[in-house]
């Protein structure tokens, strides 16, 4: 939803009702993960896409239909349905499509959910997808992780329902594990008994988790950094550079970076790290390649408990003297084993912008368990 909500917000506060279609679960090779939603507008305007262009058409249909009806839609596309082939979906994927009629009355609480992410605070949004009492589809609830239990607010499509997706137990049995997936930073379907028994089956509940945006820290104010920055604003990233000189590490310089900071990067790094704003998705690219600089930063790098990448710019008779040095500050093989050194994947690049596109391209392969070779090369799943 966080790349159509303007579009949404916009709808939504001129009172007008808009057709929402969101992926809540893939199978296979599936092209868009769940959470990309597409909407339909009292207009008929498209905005966004749940599969790339295999579906949209299906789904927009529905939408209009569930805009008129007011009675949300669990639907899926996929190889094994009959009309496969005449909704387009070809890949050999298949996508379960959750399809609701948002507004000021079916979804009171989205000026807060704009708000959250606004101010970059972590929300999840749970939805009754499924379950045997229809009244009971469509319900959700608001979860913030600083939040008491209970204090949580919600709707039902089509009514105010308070804050309870229908009964105690599915509230609290929904409210832990949505906030497991907030803090990986996860939207994910979570299956359920009809009241919120563990182990059952009958309710289905879709979790939106809106978590701030991973962060991408780049060490080393030099061209290569402003690349570097650029692809990682594009990917989504929170970006800030730092370097301990001030002459270089300057905003002019850094236009893409959310934030550049004059301090020294190991000091920098464990401070972050201290007021907790290092996560499991935060990425790490030093791209100094001096030594006074990158040994102390990657000695506190390579401990850190959570992070999803760390790499290091330089040649390989760079990285030798820079894994030499490691070890007499006492790093470990196991800890030095997390370097991606040197940095990026072979492509050949020799621009500081393909660099930061081989950067990327080993950031997402380790993302998702990428293997890096040529699709052409291999074999299974396209989308693992």
């Amino acid at each position: 939803m966080r790349e159509v909500l303007p579009e949404l917000m916009a709808w939504w506060e001129a009172g007008e009702e808009v057709g929402v279609g969101t992926v809540v679960a893939t199978f296979r090779s599936a092209p868009r993960p769940p959470g990309a939603s597409m909407l339909v507008g009292p207009d008929g305007t498209a905005v966004g896409s749940v599969s790339g262009g295999c579906v949209e058409g299906a789904v927009y249909d529905l939408a209009q239909t569930v805009v008129e009806s007011g009675a949300p839609v669990l639907e899926r596309y996929g190889v094994s349905d009959d009309d496969a082939f005449a909704v387009g979906l070809t890949c050999g994927g298949i996508l379960d499509v959750y399809v609701e009629k948002v507004s000021r009355t079916t979804f009171p609480e989205l000026a807060e959910v704009a708000a959250d992410l606004e101010a970059g605070r972590p929300v999840a949004v749970a939805t009754v997808i499924e379950h045997p009492d229809p009244d009971r589809v469509g319900r959700r609830v608001l979860l913030r992780p600083d939040a008491p239990a209970g204090s949580s607010s919600g709707s039902s499509s089509g009514s105010s329902s308070g804050s309870s997706l229908g009964s105690p137990r599915a509230d609290d049995a929904v409210r832990d594990d949505a906030l497991g997936l907030l803090a990986a930073g996860t939207s994910g379907v979570l299956t359920y008994g009809p009241d919120g028994e563990r182990r059952g089956e009958g309710m289905r509940v879709f979790v939106w988790a809106f978590a701030p945006k991973p962060r991408m820290l780049v060490f080393g104010a030099i061209d290569f950094a402003a690349a570097v920055a650029r692809v990682g604003a594009f990917l989504g990233y929170h970006v800030t550079v730092c370097d301990a000189r001030p002459v270089f590490a300057t905003a002019t310089r850094f236009p893409h970076a959310d934030e550049v900071v004059v301090d020294w990067p190991h000091r920098y790094l464990r401070a972050e790290q201290q007021a907790g704003r290092i996560d499991g998705r935060t990425v790490v690219t030093v791209l100094t390649h001096d030594p006074k600089f990158d040994v102390p930063l990657l000695e506190v790098a390579l401990r850190l408990p959570e992070v999803a990448y760390i790499g290091a710019m330089g040649s390989r008779r760079t990285h030798d003297d820079r894994m030499e040095r490691l070890r007499e500050a006492g790093v470990t093989e196991t800890e030095l084993a997390r370097l991606r050194s040197p940095i990026g994947l072979d492509l050949g690049a020799r621009t500081p912008e393909e660099t930061a596109v081989s950067i990327a391209a080993e950031i997402i392969a380790g993302r998702w368990g990428g293997s890096g070779e040529p699709l052409a090369r291999t074999e299974g799943r396209i989308h693992r």
